[in-house]
């Protein structure tokens, strides 16, 4: 700083310092009275889910949340598919990425209520030619550093609020991130049933085109001997063809199934996947699904709708307090080439503070208020939607998969009465008795229920994976992203 002249530098310093304590004192007293104030805060409201039924319509005993359910089809293909789709699929990674961001915004909404620090270097070179007969050039240089801050007295909550709506924001974005990963699980489990089904599937159809091929021969054999007409051909031919037809398209599913399955692992659609078992596993007992109740926790989507309703409340109470005064302090240290040496003597050489306070917006402030109140009332009713929508999911779950098991029970009652009449229509047209039309009619019966078994099973699998997703559970917590 420049002395000023005819005057110490000292004295000017010493009575500038006096001055800027007493500012500071007052500021310090506003700041002890703001503090008496009662910043705003989010009222406290009954349970936000609303009704919850207290049990489920089946299997209500009490459970713990389920951890990687896959292991139980004890799979180890199954289970290296889903590590590897955890770690590498993209719907993943961009969820880490959102929850990277909100992490940022969290650090940004904190960081007003510290104060900030800003330092400040200027230099400055002039030089002048005089107008004498020697025409010596005259150079001045000057140079100053110096710090800037400034604070806003939170006092009525708005800085802690906006960082306290920015940290379950946060959060919720993780929670969704969690609800991902067992959707991913659950996809990656759905395709790997649905892929060993088609296998199996085609297996069928071959070993039926076989059959089909050898009571084609026979049909032609008794042809040739003029025991039976040439619609008895035509019609197994016909069969066979129908079988041969159906191959290409279990085929092309598979593979469709395939692509699916190695997009969701981040792979290329025709990247060799490893799935080396023939059959479908038999699923164990229906887990315990406990009460409607602890969905609320072993949900991460509901978990991510509650923060964000907490969020929405958070905001308002911003909202409000932006309503009333605020309390900025600014403070400013400079130095010039001549204050260097009393550097860290006299440190203080200015401070200030500032009043604001809304007169007149046009009720902008107050709309704001409104449409923050608003945008809770709409998370309120998502989240009891929600709640309401998971139970749902968990009731049709168990509902299915107690009838499929039951539908499947009667569909091998079904098949193995088929089998036994094709073998009486056979008796009986080989006798001579009736023509070759009941024969067939059993042969497509008997092969059709055989087909719709594997399917039915594959059907059961989808229920008690769409049960496991529903059920949710906390194991997501543990995944990382590196």
């Amino acid at each position: 700083m420049k002395r000023l002249m005819g005057t110490p530098a000292k004295y000017h310093q010493q009575w500038d310092i006096k001055k800027h304590i007493k500012i500071f004192i007052g500021l310090i007293a506003i700041f002890f009275l703001g503090i008496s104030c009662s910043p705003f805060k989010p009222q406290k409201r009954p349970s936000a889910a609303g009704e919850v039924p207290r049990t489920f319509s089946l299997y209500t005993a009490t459970s713990k949340p389920l951890q990687r359910w896959w292991q139980e089809f004890n799979d180890p293909d199954l289970n290296a598919l889903i590590t590897e789709a955890l770690s590498d699929n993209f719907t993943l990674k961009e969820a880490w990425s959102r929850l990277n961001q909100a992490r940022s915004i969290a650090v940004q909404a904190g960081a007003p209520l510290y104060p900030d620090l800003t330092g400040t270097v200027e230099a400055s070179h002039t030089s002048q030619r005089s107008d004498s007969v020697s025409r010596k050039t005259i150079s001045d240089e000057d140079y100053s550093i110096g710090v800037i801050s400034s604070y806003e007295l939170d006092l009525w909550g708005r800085l802690r609020s906006d960082r306290s709506s920015a940290m379950l924001e946060m959060t919720a974005t993780r929670q969704d991130l969690n609800t991902a990963a067992i959707t991913l699980a659950a996809e990656v489990a759905n395709r790997w049933v649905n892929i060993i089904a088609q296998r199996m599937q085609k297996e069928l159809l071959e070993r039926q085109l076989q059959t089909n091929r050898t009571y084609l021969e026979l049909v032609d054999l008794r042809f040739r001997k003029a025991m039976v007409s040439a619609l008895d051909v035509y019609q197994q031919q016909q069969v066979v063809e129908d079988i041969r037809a159906e191959i290409p398209l279990v085929e092309a599913q598979e593979q469709l199934l395939m692509h699916e399955l190695a997009v969701l692992l981040g792979k290329p659609p025709r990247t060799a996947l490893k799935i080396s078992r023939e059959d479908l596993p038999e699923p164990v007992k229906i887990p315990a699904a406990g009460l409607p109740a602890d969905l609320l926790s072993a949900r991460p989507d509901l978990q991510a709708a509650g923060m964000r309703l907490m969020a929405a409340d958070w905001q308002v109470a911003a909202a409000r307090a932006s309503r009333l005064p605020a309390i900025n302090l600014a403070a400013q240290a400079r130095y010039g080439a001549d204050d260097v040496d009393v550097l860290f003597d006299n440190w203080l050489l200015s401070l200030a503070g500032n009043l604001t306070a809304p007169i007149f917006d046009a009720k902008r402030r107050a709309a704001e208020v409104e449409r923050r109140m608003a945008i809770v009332d709409e998370n309120l009713a998502a989240y009891r939607r929600a709640v309401l929508t998971a139970i749902k999911e968990v009731e049709d779950a168990l509902i299915s998969e107690s009838k499929q098991r039951e539908h499947i029970k009667r569909l091998e009652i079904v098949a193995e009465t088929a089998r036994k009449a094709f073998v009486e229509a056979g008796n009986r047209y080989r006798n001579g008795l009736t023509d070759y039309l009941p024969v067939l009619t059993q042969l497509l019966t008997v092969q059709r229920l055989e087909r719709d078994l594997i399917q039915q099973e594959a059907n059961l699998l989808g229920f008690r994976i769409g049960l496991y997703r529903a059920l949710g559970g906390t194991w997501t917590e543990a995944l990382t992203f590196e």
